[in-house]
């Protein structure tokens, strides 16, 4: 489903229920969250301080799907920025390097420019983001004041391991019926333009191990997901609390990539809950 089509259905889906949908470019859409005001005791937030999420979904992830994601953050009163990623964007790397810088330049302007935000990264969509943080770790100065408005990080079965790892994400999320041909094509697209692939998710790699974000950050993974290696996600984990940051991990022994939410619903709500609540920025206090 193309993005324009895919952007159209999930306004479709929210647009219901008190939401205003912008399209402000071809895979960039912003929900602002007109649902009643805060319960009894709590002031609603001037706009320039509201909290907003930046949600990052998986590649070829369903309309209906990510609009679950999108509801979640809605009851808590959140204005969500979706920002869909396109294979192009991981084959060759420069492109999705370009690409965050496109997204940097976004936040950077209005009506986000001065506004707190959380992200929520799934799996691929973890890699677009990690291309966010390779610009602001070339230039931690000029991105100093974003970085201290990300308040939470939320990473969803990213994807992390061995480039067969991300061989074998590419050929289950883009072409699941040549599964097989795809992923050895793949390595061999790999190894041949590995100056332009391999050396590129290297540096990404290392740039989000010694990211500049040091907010707090929860990992929902499991055990028997090919696509996001849990003792590398293990590693991260630890390395991240090494360094300070304040890491939260739920890891299931049997799930879904990107699907705990469907497996786990109430396990996942609740631990999201309590992540949220924990950074003081939610701006409505509803529960899940």
């Amino acid at each position: 489903m193309g993005s324009l089509a895919a952007a159209a259905m999930l306004g479709r889906t929210v647009l219901s229920r008190g939401i205003t949908a912008h399209r402000l470019s071809k895979n960039v859409t912003f929900y602002v969250n007109e649902l009643a005001p805060a319960v009894s005791g709590c002031q609603t937030k001037a706009p320039e301080d509201k909290p907003f999420m930046l949600m990052l979904p998986w590649l070829g992830s369903h309309p209906k799907a990510v609009a679950k994601y999108c509801e979640i953050y809605f009851r808590t009163g959140y204005d969500v920025l979706v920002v869909a990623s396109e294979v192009q964007e991981f084959l060759w790397p420069r492109w999705g390097l370009d690409h965050g810088k496109r997204l940097l330049e976004l936040l950077h302007s209005e009506p986000f420019v001065s506004r707190p935000l959380l992200v929520h990264a799934f799996s691929i969509g973890g890699y677009t983001f990690t291309q966010l943080v390779v610009h602001m770790s070339q230039d931690t100065q000029k991105y100093q004041a974003l970085t201290q408005r990300i308040k939470g990080q939320v990473y969803d079965s990213l994807v992390v391991g061995s480039v067969e790892t991300m061989a074998t994400g590419l050929a289950k999320t883009v072409f699941p019926r040549w599964e097989t041909v795809v992923k050895k094509v793949s390595l061999l697209y790999f190894d041949l333009f590995r100056r332009q692939t391999v050396d590129y998710y290297t540096m990404s790699i290392d740039a989000f191990w010694s990211t500049p974000i040091t907010a707090p950050a929860l990992f929902f993974f499991c055990e028997n997901d090919l696509l996001s290696e849990a003792r590398a996600t293990e590693e991260l984990i630890d390395h991240w609390r090494k360094r300070g940051i304040d890491v939260t991990a739920k890891k299931w022994e049997d799930s879904t990539h990107a699907g705990h939410l469907k497996r786990h619903q109430q396990e996942y709500l609740t631990t999201l809950d309590r992540f949220l609540h924990s950074l003081r920025v939610t701006p409505l206090k509803a529960k899940m």
